[in-house]
């Protein structure tokens, strides 16, 4: 199987897992989840709630329609990361069904933007529809890739994204993009799953194991290189939660897997 091939795959997986997790809140049946029974969050929801669970406060709740946050599969709160301000631009790469948009937008105020980028139909129509709820003005949703970001250089103020990076099958074009559409001194302030040690490669071809957020995350080190590659400096990794790994033992990883809050900087 050609590497192209391989990574068409992953991101079709991807865009059904998602597409399905959407589906779900629409259609009224249930919190979302990127989980299967064949996934890497294990046998249980439960799994995948341990990722999800207690990342807003019962503040941002309720600003947000309900639909938004059972619509939420990210592993941090990127919104708080970021310390956004009034009046700022921001861009959240793989909005889905638009929480960390609609708290964003709350946070810049009238004078401020919120866009949310996602490729998967069923997340937008989602988000559409918790912006109508939500009565706000200050957002719009673009569909696309967030390896190839439809908006112009130096056009926002900071670029946010929670657990979405490691889904992409090409991050170094992610962090390039990301670097391409912010303004001189705008932040980098993701939430994501990263890992310490090595993802063997055979876990990293298994389609469940990659759209369940593990087998795609970057090692530390290299997230960091590739920021700095990028052109981003003072890049930072900070540790908020770890996960239980031993279910990717039988797949040959030995290290660690966390969620952490990933920031750097645009220079001047």
């Amino acid at each position: 199987m050609s590497q192209t091939h391989d990574k068409d795959q992953m991101r079709d997986q991807v865009k059904k897992v998602y597409g399905d997790a959407a589906l779900r809140v629409l259609n009224h049946e249930k919190t979302a989840s990127c989980c299967e029974s064949s996934s890497c969050c294990g046998e249980a929801e439960q799994k995948y709630q341990e990722i999800t669970q207690d990342l807003y406060s019962s503040m941002e709740a309720g600003e947000v329609p309900d639909t938004a946050m059972l619509a939420s599969l990210g592993c941090g709160n990127p919104t708080a990361l970021a310390e956004l301000k009034p009046g700022e631009t921001v861009l959240d790469l793989g909005s889905g069904g638009g929480i960390d948009v609609l708290l964003s937008a709350k946070r810049v105020g009238p004078t401020g933007f919120a866009y949310g980028l996602d490729m998967t139909d069923e997340m937008l129509k989602l988000a559409e529809e918790n912006k109508a709820k939500a009565g706000a003005t200050n957002i719009k949703f673009l569909k696309g890739h967030i390896e190839e970001i439809p908006l112009p250089d130096a056009s926002v103020d900071v670029v946010i994204s929670n657990c979405v990076i490691n889904l992409s099958v090409d991050k170094d074009k992610v962090l390039k993009e990301a670097f391409r559409v912010l303004k001189p001194g705008g932040r980098f302030a993701v939430s994501d799953i990263v890992i310490e040690g090595k993802m063997p490669e055979a876990a990293q071809r298994k389609l469940d194991l990659y759209a369940g957020c593990v087998s795609g995350a970057l090692p530390k080190t290299e997230y960091l290189a590739k920021l700095a590659s990028a052109g981003f400096t003072d890049p930072t990794v900070e540790e908020t939660r770890v996960y239980d790994s031993s279910q990717l033992k039988s797949e040959g990883f030995e290290g660690r897997i966390f969620s952490g809050f990933v920031r750097a900087t645009k220079p001047n």
